[in-house]
Parts: C-alpha cells; sequence; structure tokens
C-alpha cells in the first residue's frame, strides 16, 4: 500500500496534472452516488434496483480505461487524429440526421448497434475541436513587426485561409448537430469560436462570418414563428425548431399570465420536468436532505441525466451545489495553466478547447436544473448517466491528461536549461576569480 501511495505522488502511476486527476476522481464519485440515488423511476420501470448503477459503474470503469490510456499517448500523436476520425464521426451524424437513426426519447441522435447505442453528435464535437485545435496551430507563426516587437497569430498563407479552414468543418458539424440537437449545435459553435478568437484569426474575417451567421439565424427562427404549428412538427428538417420555439416561449414570459395554484399548467407534460427541479431545489437548505434522500427524484423524468444536478441541491444543498460547480470552474482554471506552460500551439489549444467545452457543458446543465435558461437536454459531464457521453468526455480528460504531461517535462526541461547556464555562468564567474587570485 505504501509503494502504490508513493507511486501515485510520484507521478509513476497517474501521470499529468494531479489536480486534474483529483477533480476526475471526484465528479466520478458524486455520479455513483447521485446516480444511484436518483434512478429510482429506471427501478421501478425496469424492476431491477442494482440495474441502473451497475450500468454506470460499467461506463464509469470503462471511461477511466479510456482516461489512463490515452493520457499515456504522447499528445503530438493527437495530429493524426482529425483528419481521419472527423469524417467517419460525420458520416454516422449524417445517417442519424437525415436517414433517422435509433428513436430514443423522441430524438433521432443515436445510432443502434446489437443492444448498444451510440450519440454520434459526441464523437464529431470532440474531433471537430480537435482539428480546429490542428489548423490554428498549423496557421500560427512568431514573427517581428516593424517595432521590432513579437507577434503570435495566423500569419502563415493567405489571412482568409485558416478561417475558412476552421468555419467550413465547423459549419457542417454545427448544421448536422442542429438538426436534432440545437444546444449542442450553439455550445460547439460557442467553443469554436472563442478558440478562432484565441488563434488570433482576423477579426473582419469573424465579424464577417457572424454576419452571414446572425442574418441565416434570424430567417430561421422568423421562419419558425410565422410557420403554422402544424406545419413545422409534421416536417422532419424543422420539427425541432418547433420545440426550441415553446421552450423560448416558455421561458421568455409565457408564464407570466399563468397562475400560481394553475396545477395543470405547471405540471403538464411540457412543464413537469422544470416544476420538479424548482421544488427540489426549494426544499432544499445549506446542507440539504441528505445523501440518498431525495424526493423529487421519483417524479422527475430525467431526474439522472438532464436534471441531476437538482437532486445534487436537494441532497447536498447549497453547499454542495457550489462544491460540484467549482470542481467544473476549477478544472477550467487548470487547462487554461496547463496551455500557458505548453511551448507548441497545437496542445494549447487543444487542452483549451477541451476544458471550455466540458465547463460550458456542466454550467449550462447547471443554469437549466435552476431555471435560468430555457431546457437544453445537456446533460451533466460524469456525473450525468449515460454511455456515449461518458465515453467521449473521458476521451477528453485523457487528452487534457496528455497535454499535462507534455507541458510538465517541457517546463522541467526548460528549468534544466537555465540551471545549466546558470552553473555555466557560476564556473565561469570562479575561473575569472581564480586567474584574478594568480596574478
Amino acid at each position: 500500500m505504501a509503494n502504490f501511495v508513493s507511486n501515485v505522488i510520484h507521478g509513476k502511476i497517474f501521470k499529468g496534472d494531479l489536480v486534474v486527476w483529483m477533480i476526475y476522481f471526484l465528479l466520478c464519485m458524486v455520479s455513483l452516488e447521485e446516480v444511484y440515488s436518483a434512478s429510482s423511476r429506471l427501478t421501478f420501470a425496469g424492476a431491477s434496483h442494482w440495474a441502473p448503477f451497475v450500468n454506470q459503474v460499467v461506463f464509469l470503469s470503462v471511461g477511466f480505461m479510456v482516461v489512463w490510456i490515452v493520457h499515456r499517448i504522447p499528445c503530438k500523436w493527437f495530429n493524426l487524429f482529425p483528419p481521419i476520425l472527423w469524417p467517419l464521426a460525420i458520416m454516422g451524424l449524417a445517417y442519424t440526421a437525415l436517414m433517422g437513426g435509433g428513436t430514443l426519447n423522441g430524438t433521432h441522435r443515436w445510432i443502434r448497434i446489437g443492444s448498444f447505442t451510440l450519440q454520434p453528435s459526441e464523437f464529431v464535437k470532440c474531433f471537430t475541436i480537435m482539428w480546429t485545435a490542428m489548423v490554428l496551430a498549423r496557421s500560427q507563426a512568431v514573427v517581428k513587426n516593424e517595432k521590432g516587437k513579437i507577434v503570435v497569430g495566423a500569419v502563415k498563407g493567405k489571412p482568409w485561409q485558416p478561417f475558412m479552414w476552421v468555419a467550413i468543418p465547423m459549419a457542417v458539424s454545427c448544421g448536422l448537430i442542429f438538426m436534432d440537437n440545437v444546444s449542442t449545435a450553439l455550445m460547439l459553435f460557442t467553443v469554436i469560436l472563442a478558440m478562432m478568437i484565441l488563434g488570433h484569426i482576423p477579426w473582419v474575417y469573424i465579424l464577417k462570418g457572424l454576419g452571414a451567421l446572425g442574418i441565416l439565424a434570424g430567417f430561421v427562427m422568423t421562419l419558425a414563428f410565422l410557420m403554422p404549428e402544424e406545419a413545422l412538427s409534421n416536417n422532419g428538417a424543422l420539427k425541432r425548431l418547433a420545440t426550441v420555439k415553446h421552450r423560448i416561449e416558455r421561458f421568455s414570459g409565457g408564464e407570466e399570465s399563468v397562475a400560481p395554484d394553475d396545477v395543470a399548467y405547471w405540471f403538464s407534460d411540457k412543464n413537469s420536468q422544470s416544476t420538479h427541479a424548482k421544488i427540489a431545489i426549494a426544499n432544499s437548505n445549506y446542507v440539504g436532505r441528505g445523501p440518498g434522500n431525495s424526493v423529487q427524484r421519483d417524479f422527475l423524468q430525467h431526474a439522472e441525466s438532464d436534471f441531476i444536478y437538482a437532486i445534487v441541491i436537494e441532497e447536498f444543498g447549497i453547499v454542495g451545489g457550489l462544491f460540484v460547480m467549482i470542481l467544473y470552474i476549477a478544472l477550467f482554471i487548470r487547462t487554461n495553466r496547463i496551455a500557458q506552460k505548453c511551448r507548441k500551439f497545437f496542445p494549447a489549444y487543444l487542452v483549451l478547447g477541451f476544458g471550455m467545452m466540458i465547463t460550458l457543458q456542466a454550467l449550462v446543465n447547471m443554469a437549466v436544473a435552476v431555471g435560468a435558461i430555457p431546457v437544453t437536454g445537456q446533460t451533466l459531464p460524469f456525473i450525468s448517466r449515460g454511455g456515449t457521453s461518458i465515453l467521449v468526455t473521458s476521451f477528453c480528460m485523457g487528452v487534457i491528461l496528455s497535454v499535462s504531461r507534455y507541458a510538465e517535462a517541457a517546463q522541467l526541461q526548460e528549468l534544466s536549461e537555465k540551471e545549466k547556464e546558470q552553473l555555466a555562468s557560476e564556473n565561469e564567474t570562479d575561473e575569472y576569480a581564480t586567474d584574478g587570485n594568480m596574478m
């Protein structure tokens, strides 16, 4: 046992940033407790008390294997992933978006392989970020301007080329995802946009792209609000817009004219999830009702996935809710520090992209649970019950840890070089001093 602890401390078993490892294990521990507690509806429907918990243990265990394997891959090898895996993921996503795919919870986001289901949008999200990091890294150059100052930016080749090489794959990915998962498309767009800004893509191209996108978005939303309800619902390509329209209307003031005691409205099929989530939070306090003592888990349809943060607050109170939020924010801060230590552009952009995506998805899930934004259907990374989401997010965590290994090695090498220079300088001083004494 002592040898195991020593190996862990010295980074022989868990290499890379130990803080990131701690955050990962804490999130997995919260997941096991909350999924076990929040799966009461699944237990009742499946007549198996342990099945949801065991499934989560299996997925987290496989996810841990993914993290451990990936974090030992040299981060320079990740350059090979996006050119091969992004097109494959796009093909899978195109199949679900255009051909229908497997239906689950009223959406066509899955591909069924026997008894297993895969969600291509998760893979597309991951590999689009990797593609963006690769393009931005290859477009960067360090030059001196007319005043002699060092400038880092997208200056290799023509200035519009890196923008197009990022914007076109992003448009394809977000466009296909948007057809059946609007919130994921918007999150991916936000992360890629942030990466483009950090990657020094000229603002003129970014603003032109945003302007064109704004016109398109305005046209689509106008179409959604002007078209008859039946036309939207019966059109496969526009069906998801009807859902978005309803959620925006309910969130932006449609509830103002509804009486607080209108039980039929608040507990209707369209509003019951957000209503029970608010009840769960309202019945909490600073320390919560205690682990396993949630009441609203029996009424929330997706308590173990979309609204698991409401169950966290109900059982662990405001303190527990803040603790989980701080874990994700700490992960984001840590990925930024890892990026700052990188001596090459690709691993820096890669770790920033994955850190932003995990944190943004977590914040969106939390905001939905507390009623700050409309319902989106986003899961809480590592905590919510799931399969594809856990495995893909585990891959992203492995990449972050792999980059942290590289960054630490580069930093040690840099310190070693400075120590050698300092030692050489000290020896040189001693020689001069000796020569002076001899004279």
